[in-house]
């Protein structure tokens, strides 16, 4: 891997975890782009970082997929390449009964907890891809494109020489 700066987009962080990651990041010598959908929070995380210049806000809707394209553009033209997804963003149902939720309330949740997540992958892994070298590590996923697959484990064990 290269000695120069890796670079970090951190979705969801103006506030919690995504914050506490952005920080983290920087304070580790990340180049980060903060996304969130509210641009104050993410002004307020590059203030409050002393590697402020390393921190690009952009405001996002990760539920928007031009929104997610736009946040890649902006990370790649202000730093070259992305190296780390960070894929925080995300909201909760109203603390409702089941009954009472609102399809347009559910749908809020399904299309920035799933759908946002899904169009920052896909934009990651085209960025990605396009560098040298990238993994992408993911709880539910373990994808790598064919061209970069671990070797399939012979059928046959290796003789036993005990």
């Amino acid at each position: 891997m290269s000695s120069s700066p890796k670079v970090a987009i951190v979705t969801g962080a103006g506030s919690g975890i995504g914050k506490a990651a952005a920080l983290a990041l920087l304070a580790a010598g990340y180049k980060v782009v903060l996304a969130g959908r509210r641009m104050e929070p993410l002004r307020e995380v590059q203030a409050e970082s002393a590697a402020q210049a390393n921190a690009l806000p952009v405001s996002t809707d990760v539920s928007d997929p031009a929104s997610v394209q736009a946040l890649f553009e902006a990370a790649v033209k202000a730093f070259g390449r992305v190296d780390v997804l960070f894929n925080n963003a995300g909201v909760n149902a109203p603390g409702i009964p089941l009954e009472d939720l609102t399809i347009e309330q559910w749908k809020n949740v399904v299309d920035i907890n799933f759908n946002g997540m899904f169009y920052c992958i896909q934009q990651a892994f085209k960025v990605m891809k396009a560098q040298t070298p990238w993994v992408d590590a993911s709880s539910t996923t373990a994808a790598f494109p064919p061209t970069r697959r671990a070797p399939t484990p012979s059928p046959t064990p290796p003789p036993n020489t005990a």
